[in-house]
């Protein structure tokens, strides 16, 4: 008998450890749960919640295990480092795991990374995010680690049990701050939370109080009796306030239901995507118009009278519109967002909903056509999943770009809704829109009195707009300024917009109109914005739009008070063309005026003739032989050498000449845009692949990039022999880097108010010789001279 005591003793002593573990764990599980459910709105269907459970479940398996055994804290964080790439993939990263199960080296690297950038691309992107995203390793890894840390405390501190709660108000808190601003059922999280973490602290208190006050006779007499009874009134307490707390937190969740605003972490972040450092599309408008036929892109589903949009630019400096700061509300404000896209710009206006698919052409770039506001972009392809993960989207404007870059064969499928534009009925009444727009700087003094005497009669604001829409498409003529078409520059620069609304008779096309119409609507206080995008004209029929040069088109919206942005087409038709004699530059030639004849010139005195010496001696002979011979093998190897070398003279010769051409034309800004293309074929020969038809800044980023990748030591040390040529260029970070400084000079000169002066044209040259020379400093001798002569700069077509 005195034998089976003590078995008696061990095996109640290892129920009531046994029984405390699970409720202390299962009570750390449901404080745990609660931030894994703050998570949860973050992100579409239950990926969040399958990520979050599981890393609590692994999280107190390792703490129980650890305290079983013991182990060491370097032990414990071992285990859960390791249980965190074996079981990321499966929790988290299903879709990059083998069977959906087994981490592959993707995931692996996703897991690895997401430690260090995921809390910034989540802060950054547009939230509900996708449950198969990426970023739902965050519930998954602060789950994890939130749960080993309080189930240790609560399994291995006798008297510090408490310290279990902080883990889980952490995890609670940190998913708060970087989720979404309104989630429902904030107040029945928070009394849930509190709830069970008085229940178990309750409980724990009185466990260790009864343990405090029981004697070693009354544990001798009565032990198993008395541990039982007391478990079961702990563990009914405990149940009791646990029932209170949840029946709470379901009132309140009822009564609560409507998402409540709060403040989190995205709040005050500004987005570290700007996508101002790529040119604006505006710039490139009249290069798609000369390849007019090139195909640049197609869609399925259009519905009849929606338009694509490209870009959309609210902001300008007097040399280019574009896109404003990435600051909140702005037409730069771009967030990361997954294939479901939250209805912030489709819930502000009326529209049908339509479904089309995008098939890309020789469109290329970042910024990704759409049409009305999307609801949902799903990437098809070989680059669906890249693409998919670069996507970035400005709900306030519906525009969307891919940091990745489209390519021909990409293709998309949208979920929009297509804007219902209202009639001028329904406008009769409405003010403008209150929407804060950037300032607009480098007007031309010519948009303020022109947009004063357009308006002079207009009584509304629709009025007013109407009024500067009709003096422009009614007063002007079309012309792309192309091959056969009557004189019109490009560009829409202060220079520029000042001689079309002071000429006698304005020239231009969509880009000069849209955008004179923007800056005089900006001097009236109208909200307006210039967009970029594709429609087809009226005589187009079937189901398929094929979007080219000659579908393209600049327009421009208004915003007004309930009624949102509507559109305005200040453009000419394209048959209301000048006459030659309205477009013929005035001349004011000079009388011609007979030279004299030049001076007769003296008689030029030859010297007189040397005799011959027919006295030859016979070595004499002999060395002119053999100086004759030496002289043939010379002179033939010359002339060998100078047949083959022909084509590369005449290549040098042909780059000289189109160097003096440059620099020897009319107009000095003519001469800036030579010297930019002077250096752009220096960094083509050399292999940047600068685009065809890009802006200068696009260009000058593809120097950057070509030379920053192929040699970034060597770009360094180049960036500091340029640095006498353009002290600035060194935040640009490389050789490559002076060309977006030089980029932006040209078309400040070429663009900005005001011809450039000669030194202003010779200072720019000195600084494109030097920067070239800066390109190649780090080549080889074969390299440099295999560009000297090399054929893809003659093969550019030139900017006009």
């Amino acid at each position: 008998m005195s034998a089976a005591a003590p078995a008696t003793g061990v095996s109640s002593a290892a129920a009531r450890f046994s029984l405390r573990w699970a409720f202390d764990l299962a009570a750390v599980a449901a404080l745990l749960m609660v931030g894994v459910s703050a998570w949860a709105p973050s992100f579409i269907g239950a990926g969040a919640w399958v990520a979050g459970a599981g890393g609590v479940l692994l999280g107190l398996a390792i703490a129980a295990l650890g305290a079983r055994f013991r182990l060491g804290m370097l032990s414990v964080a071992g285990a859960s480092v390791l249980a965190y790439f074996v079981f990321g993939g499966a929790l988290a990263l299903r879709q990059l795991s083998l069977f959906g199960v087994i981490p592959s080296l993707d995931a692996l690297r996703e897991l690895a990374l997401g430690v260090v950038f995921s809390w910034k691309q989540l802060l950054t992107s547009q939230v509900p995010l996708p449950g198969e995203d990426p970023l739902v390793i965050l519930p998954f890894l602060t789950a994890l680690i939130a749960s080993v840390l309080a189930g240790s405390f609560a399994l291995r501190l006798a008297r510090g049990y408490a310290w279990a709660v902080l883990p889980a108000l952490v995890l609670l808190v940190v998913a708060i701050a970087f989720g979404v601003p309104r989630a429902s059922f904030a107040i029945a999280q928070g009394i849930v939370f509190t709830g069970v973490a008085v229940a178990w602290l309750a409980y724990r208190g009185a466990l260790q109080r009864s343990s405090a006050r029981g004697s070693a006779v009354a544990q001798a007499q009565g032990e198993h009796t008395l541990a039982r009874s007391a478990t079961v009134r702990r563990l009914g307490f405990a149940a009791a306030v646990l029932v209170v707390a949840l029946a709470a937190g379901g009132a309140s969740s009822a009564v609560t239901s409507i998402a409540s605003p709060r403040y989190v972490l995205r709040d005050v972040v500004i987005p570290p995507f700007d996508v101002r450092e790529y040119p604006s599309p505006l710039q490139a408008f009249r290069g798609y118009i000369r390849d007019a036929k090139a195909v640049l892109f197609t869609v399925d589903g259009l519905p009849e009278g929606a338009r694509v949009r490209l870009a959309t630019m609210d902001a300008y400096d007097g040399v280019v519109y574009n896109v404003s700061g990435n600051g909140a509300g702005g037409s730069g404000s771009f967030l990361r967002v997954g294939e479901r896209i939250a209805p912030a710009g489709a819930a502000e206006v009326a529209g049908e909903s339509a479904t089309m698919t995008f098939t890309m052409g020789e469109l290329g770039g970042v910024w990704v056509p759409g049409v009305g506001y999307p609801t949902r972009m799903r990437f098809d392809g070989e680059r669906g999943e890249e693409l998919a993960r670069s996507l970035h989207y400005n709900p306030g404007s519906g525009v969307a770009v891919a940091t990745r870059g489209l390519r021909e064969g990409d293709s998309y499928e949208i979920d929009t809704v297509v804007p219902t534009p209202p009639n001028d009925t329904a406008l009769a009444d409405a003010p403008f829109g209150s929407v804060k727009m950037p300032k607009q700087q480098g007007i031309p003094q010519t948009a303020a009195s022109s947009a004063g005497d357009f308006t002079a009669e207009a009584e509304s604001a629709i009025g007013q707009a109407r009024a500067l829409e009709s003096a422009l498409a009614t007063g002007g003529f079309f012309s792309h300024g192309l091959e056969g078409e009557p004189r019109s520059r490009a560009g829409h620069g202060a220079e520029r917009l000042d001689a079309l609304l002071g000429a006698e008779q304005m020239v231009g096309d969509d880009e000069q109109y849209a955008t004179a119409m923007a800056v005089m609507a900006s001097q009236l206080g109208m909200p307006a914005r210039v967009v970029m995008g594709f429609y087809p004209d009226a005589t187009s029929t079937g189901e398929r739009f094929t979007a080219t040069g000659d579908t393209l088109h600049v327009w421009v919206e208004v915003a007004f008070d309930e009624l949102g942005w509507v559109v305005f087409d200040p453009t000419p038709p394209e048959d209301q063309v000048p006459t030659d004699e309205d477009t013929k530059p005035r001349t004011d030639p000079k009388p011609q005026v007979i030279q004299p004849p030049p001076p007769p010139q003296e008689p030029v005195q030859l010297p007189p003739e040397i005799p011959a010496d027919d006295g030859e001696s016979e070595d004499d002979a002999l060395d002119t032989a053999w100086l004759g011979t030496v002289l043939w093998v010379v002179g033939g190897s010359l002339a060998t050498l100078l047949v083959l070398a022909a084509p590369f003279l005449a290549i040098l010769l042909l780059k000289l000449g189109r160097r003096k051409r440059r620099r020897a034309r009319e107009r000095t800004a003519d001469q800036i845009s030579g010297g930019w293309d002077e250096f752009v074929d220096r960094a083509v020969d050399l292999g940047a692949p600068v685009p065809p038809r890009g802006t200068r800044r696009a260009g000058a980023l593809a120097v950057r990039e070509h030379f920053a990748a192929a040699d970034p030591a060597r770009t360094d040390a180049g960036a500091q022999a340029a640095a006498t040529a353009a002290p600035e260029a060194g935040a640009e970070h490389g050789a490559g880097g002076t060309a977006l400084v030089l980029a932006d000079r040209a078309d400040a000169q070429v663009f900005g108010p005001g011809e450039p002066s000669a030194g202003d044209v010779e200072e720019f040259w000195r600084d494109v010789d030097a920067s070239a020379s800066a390109l190649a400093s780090g080549q080889s001798t074969w390299r440099m001279l295999r560009a000297r002569v090399s054929l893809r700069s003659l093969r550019r077509k030139e900017r006009k």
